[in-house]
């Protein structure tokens, strides 16, 4: 299974150098033959245990996948923003794709040097690979641009030292690699932004994005450091929890927002939320969907407790999530973007505060969350923390948060790229859903070395084709100059990939479908 899904990686990195064919490419390409070595050695890490953190089991470590997703994305990027002339954000996809490299270089690094024997070939094409992207980066960044990467890269070591010993199991190295990576990335931009203030310049929307992302996550390094030392369980507790939050929100977060965008936050999130007449009927729609997946919740929890058994929810009761963020994205998608830019950045704010709520036992709901939550667990929710479904958010709202919108001319990329915000809705929204549906009720055929089914991938290929023609014809930006076949390709690599990977599919599958339109 391991060596398919790095067949299945390859083939996504050949595609893009295909495409691209630059030094950036070539890059790549080392990073991930050295990539597919080391990750033998962090398996075997993880299987005698001595990998210095605990991270999640049941899973394998998942670094060449997880290695491969930031440079790519830099990689297409670059290539989309340098065919639009946009200089400024070429340069900023150079950063992306050297951040990328150099983050699990750092990775590879770390594996090798706690091997015990030290494991003389993967070390030598560690150094080789590194040599040459090393060399790369000298000749291809500007001084600013290595001190802002290098940054990036100080950041992630801290803060993987931080969580990986907070959060015991809750990722694999592949999963720290992508998320604490992405962490480390936005916190280095808010910096950077925030010191380079410039009035006019800058989109709120992204701005907003930015403060949101940090501030929750150092809202939870605060409490977790805080609840080390007293009971987070107690009245006096969670009512200094609320107090903290309404502190560092309204002294902290808005503060900064309001630096960035030049306006008062709230004033300018109420006006923008209501502008048109369009994004009222737009939240009304989704205050009704939050409304039924809540219900789902209550309902199944209500049968647990009629049933004398312990009752689980099924794979397919659990799909019943991925048919409302379907009915929530495909809307927002069509009709306003921008809205659903901002709504998704709400989302993730409140379902992770909402986990800190359940994590800490905070009262009044902590304890009620905790219990209605345990129903929907998997394997994959290993540790403290619950994060399936802020995976599911995150894989739907990637594709448009990432969405090179000053490179696209009319706010579309030309051919596949067309469907670039669309990726988490068909990999994840239709793909993933329909494949452990026809699977888990109707597949027999498995493929080698998974629980996965045939007959679930080849349904699950063929609902995203269908998907893609309902979007061709609901939504007249999507215009695809018969690249077709490129298309068919992407899905179908990425619906065999989740038949492979056991890294959280979630998470995985939209940005490499992405990456795929994007080249």
């Amino acid at each position: 299974a391991v060596l398919v899904e790095s067949l299945l990686v390859f083939s996504v990195v050949l595609s893009v150098h295909a495409v691209v064919w630059d030094r950036f490419s070539w890059c790549a390409v080392a990073l991930a033959v050295q990539a597919f070595y080391v990750q033998f050695k962090w398996d075997r890490l993880l299987q005698l245990g001595g990998a210095v953190f605990q991270f999640r089991g049941a899973a394998n470590s998942g670094l060449l996948p997880a290695s491969m997703v930031i440079p790519l994305l830099g990689v297409v990027m670059r290539e989309r923003c340098r065919a639009a002339g946009i200089v400024y954000f070429e340069r900023f996809g150079v950063v992306v794709a050297s951040t990328g490299m150099l983050l699990a270089l750092f990775l590879s690094v770390l594996a090798v040097g706690i091997t015990k024997p030290v494991p003389t070939n993967t070390c030598i094409l560690t150094g080789i690979a590194g040599s040459v992207i090393i060399y790369t980066m000298k000749h291809s960044l500007t001084v600013s641009e290595v001190i802002e990467v290098l940054e990036v890269l100080l950041i992630f070591v801290y803060l993987s030292m931080i969580l990986l010993y907070l959060l015991p199991r809750c990722f694999t190295p592949g999963e720290a690699l992508l998320v604490l990576g992405g962490v480390s990335f936005v916190l280095n931009q808010l910096i950077k932004r925030s010191l380079n203030v410039i009035e006019g310049r800058g989109d709120p929307i992204d701005f907003f994005l930015l403060v949101a992302v940090v501030g929750v996550v150092l809202l939870g390094l605060f409490f977790t450091v805080l609840f080390l030392f007293m009971d987070s369980g107690t009245w006096i507790s969670s009512m200094f929890f609320h107090m903290m939050t309404a502190v560092l929100g309204l002294g902290v977060i808005m503060p900064w927002l309001y630096r960035l965008i030049q306006r008062n936050p709230l004033f300018w999130l109420l006006q923008f939320l209501f502008q048109t007449q369009t994004r009222l009927y737009l939240l009304v729609y989704w205050t009704f969907l939050a409304a039924s997946a809540c219900g789902v919740v209550f309902y199944q929890n209500a049968k647990r407790s009629s049933e004398s058994k312990k009752h689980q929810a099924s794979t397919i009761t659990r799909k019943y999530f991925h048919f409302i963020v379907v009915a929530t994205y495909v809307p927002g998608l069509i009709y306003d973007r921008q809205l659903l830019y901002v709504a998704a950045v709400l989302c993730l704010a409140v379902f992770i505060f909402l986990e800190y709520v359940r994590y800490f036992r905070i009262k009044p709901f902590g304890q009620t969350l905790r219990h209605l939550l345990s129903l929907f667990l998997d394997e994959r929710d290993s540790g403290p923390l619950i994060l399936t479904h802020i995976y599911l958010l995150l894989g739907m709202s990637l594709p448009v948060w990432l969405f090179p919108r000053s490179c696209a001319p009319k706010g579309t990329l030309p051919g596949a790229g067309a469907l670039v915000p669309y990726s988490g809705v068909l990999a994840v929204g239709v793909g993933d859903t329909i494949a452990s549906v026809f699977g888990s009720t109707m597949g027999e055929i498995k493929w080698p070395g998974t629980k996965k089914t045939f007959e679930g991938t080849m349904t699950a290929i063929f609902a995203q084709i269908i998907a893609v023609a309902l979007i061709l014809i609901f939504d007249s930006s999507v215009n695809l100059n018969s690249s077709y076949a490129w298309i068919l390709a992407s899905v179908s690599l990425v619906s065999l990939l989740e038949a492979y990977t056991t890294q959280i599919d979630n998470l995985l599958l939209p940005l490499y479908l992405q990456i795929m339109l994007m080249a």
